[in-house]
């Protein structure tokens, strides 16, 4: 019984040691913050023809590319294609692309996504035909065809068009088949790499003592920011995947750098948790001056003798109304004027609201949201708000804009 509290509290202590101030809702498994490497995708691409559209396909005059494979792929079926009036706009060339597995085995089928290469308007409807993918060393791993999935469309009048997503590309789910496997024996590794994939010093220590910790040997060493090397003992290479899995489902606090990323184009502001504030006052506010015209037609009385249809070219200023005239002013040529009044509105507001706002020192991301929030300041506002903190030098983070 002593023995085993004993482990326990070596346990808990060891954790403590491992994520010092951070509660367990904020760990992640490891699977979700690294990879291993020998165990990752490679890449596959290919260059195929899209045919069977509804005259949406590239134009055989204009995509030279096009048209060559055109005729090649048909010379090869035994048809002669070689005619200067060929014509066609159902075909497309397209590029294929696909993500293979290291435990794909021969046989097995893969998703692939399809993108227009030439000046196609819509690939919707189309069936791809045979393309071989190719890896980084120029072999042939996986065999594609199929019928397109396009989820973007696009409909089109005589006075309108109206184009949803992206109609030039699409996917064919399990649309290739695995033709020859990656070289990869899992059992024949003695070490193997484990890459963050966002790296960090402080991370990949965490992850060093987390896998210490759990395999109760020193296996694990942090070999830089992005890279952790683990030792596999001779006692796992009989259950490999075991090993993997048990290593994979240990849970590390990620350390994030202090940053603030702006998208201006979008207005689109994302921020760390660690981004900090020094004691700094922000006000937000602007001058702004509206001027509208409108200008307004003055008409004559119902009881008018005559009114012009527009005013005279040099109007001369109107007689008073003599008694008994109800009132009506007469141009000089006898008749009533119709003339255009200006009219002109300014408004000025200074958003005399708006106030110095005191920024505490060492404030939380939440806390600088809500205090810009309580000055009523948008998301474009913000953006500026935060470029001069930074120039201002009392925000403690990284800030990008893109």
């Amino acid at each position: 019984m002593t023995r085993k509290l004993r482990l326990l509290l070596t346990l808990l202590a060891t954790t403590a040691m491992i994520w010092p101030g951070f509660g367990a809702d904020a760990a992640v498994r490891l699977k979700d913050i690294a990879d291993f490497e020998g165990a990752r995708d490679n890449l596959l691409i290919g260059y195929g023809l899209v045919v069977g559209l509804q005259g949406t396909g590239d134009d055989l005059t204009r995509d030279i590319f096009t048209r060559e494979s055109l005729i090649g792929m048909l010379e090869r079926l035994g048809v002669n294609a070689r005619d200067p009036a060929l014509r066609t706009n159902n075909v497309a060339a397209v590029m294929v692309t696909s993500t293979l597995r290291a435990d794909a085995r021969q046989g097995t089928r893969i998703d692939i996504v399809i993108s227009a290469v030439g000046d196609a308007k819509n690939l919707q409807g189309g069936t791809l035909v045979v393309t071989p993918l190719l890896g980084a060393d120029g072999e042939v791993y996986a065999v594609a065809q199929g019928q397109l999935s396009v989820a973007g469309y696009t409909a089109k009048g005589q006075g309108a068009t109206v184009t949803k997503g992206v109609p030039t590309s699409g996917r064919i789910p399990n649309g290739a088949i695995v033709e020859r496997e990656i070289a990869f024996d899992l059992r024949s590794l003695n070490s193997m790499n484990i890459a963050l994939r966002n790296p960090d010093f402080t991370t990949a220590a965490r992850i060093a003592q987390a896998i210490n910790a759990a395999l109760h040997q020193p296996l694990a060493n942090a070999l830089d920011s992005g890279t952790v090397k683990l030792t596999v003992p001779d006692s796992a290479k009989a259950d490999m995947v075991g090993f993997v899995t048990s290593v994979e489902q240990l849970r590390v606090e990620p350390d994030q750098v202090a940053r603030v990323i702006i998208d201006e184009a979008n207005g689109i502001i994302v921020m760390g948790e660690n981004v900090r504030i020094s004691t700094v006052a922000v006000a937000q506010g602007s001058l702004t001056v509206r001027i509208t015209e409108t200008p307004q037609v003055s008409q004559p009385g119902a009881l008018a003798p005559r009114g012009n249809a527009a005013a005279p070219p040099k109007p001369e200023p109107a007689r008073p109304a003599a008694p008994g005239q109800n009132g009506v002013q007469f141009a000089p040529n006898g008749g009533a004027a119709t003339t255009v009044v200006p009219k002109t509105n300014i408004t000025v507001d200074e958003e005399k609201n708006r106030r110095l706002a005191i920024v505490p020192p060492g404030i939380t991301i939440q806390e600088l949201v809500n205090s810009l929030n309580a000055l009523g300041i948008g998301p474009r506002d913000m953006i500026s708000i935060l470029q001069a903190i930074k120039a201002a030098g009392a925000m403690q983070a990284d800030l990008e804009v893109r």
